[in-house]
């Protein structure tokens, strides 16, 4: 599914560099929930942004589904997330100003999809989500829990081959981010292969593998015993 290769990169510092990546090797297969932890200044952003196409490598290999991402355009790019890519945020990102299913449209019309069944598939993934009665309520009508399970409807809608989740919970209270957590599990459950980034040992618990980071190198990366949220929902 994703494979990297002695990754590296660097951020310029006036008349010095910043090294964030030292050359990290990390293989992800399908149907694996993978956490990356790690302190600030670990490079588990840097990563993140590099695996979700936002940013690009100094140098070192980066192969997702087979493909190899390098010297993409900012076009190519785009094309390359929507296609393989939902990404889950800490802070939601939401466009104010639409409802949820407006909001979990969105990248369905980046694809071309028509509106009638673009609609249709936002709908089907609110009801997976289980906020069909809150389709036409705005963001700020919606409680943070609600807000996240739109942001997840939002990612599924396009059938990603990865799940790109930064710090889900952050945002979240304990009770809620267990909810959540439940959620994604059981996305897991059905197939999805999901990469999350958090800070938070339990949440990092919940997942089948934690990879540690620290000064831009893996410290540590084992399959553990995953703790189920939902006994604690």
């Amino acid at each position: 599914m994703l494979k990297i290769n002695q990754l590296h990169k660097s951020y310029p510092i006036g008349d010095s560099s910043l090294h964030v990546l030292k050359g990290i090797d990390l293989q992800v297969e399908e149907g694996e929930m993978v956490a990356i932890m790690g302190s600030s200044g670990s490079g588990k952003s840097t990563l993140l942004n590099i695996i979700g196409m936002l940013d690009e490598a100094d140098s070192g290999d980066y192969i997702l589904d087979g493909l190899p991402i390098k010297d993409l355009t900012e076009k190519k790019a785009a094309v390359y997330r929507n296609k393989f890519l939902g990404f889950i945020f800490q802070s939601f990102n939401l466009i104010n100003y639409k409802n949820a299913l407006e909001n979990v449209a969105l990248p369905l019309y980046y694809q071309g999809m028509k509106r009638k069944e673009r609609q249709e598939r936002a709908m089907f993934h609110l009801e997976k989500v289980g906020l069909a009665d809150w389709a036409n309520h705005l963001p700020k009508e919606l409680s943070g829990g609600q807000n996240q399970r739109v942001a997840i409807a939002r990612a599924l809608a396009a059938n990603p081959k990865l799940l790109l989740a930064d710090e889900p919970t952050g945002a979240l209270d304990t009770k809620t981010s267990y909810e959540i957590m439940a959620f994604i599990q059981k996305l897991n459950d059905e197939g999805k292969t999901i990469l999350m980034v958090t800070h938070e040992e339990d949440i990092a618990n919940m997942c089948k593998r934690i990879v540690r980071l620290r000064d831009g190198i893996i410290m540590e990366d084992k399959k553990i015993e995953q703790v189920r949220a939902e006994q604690y929902v």
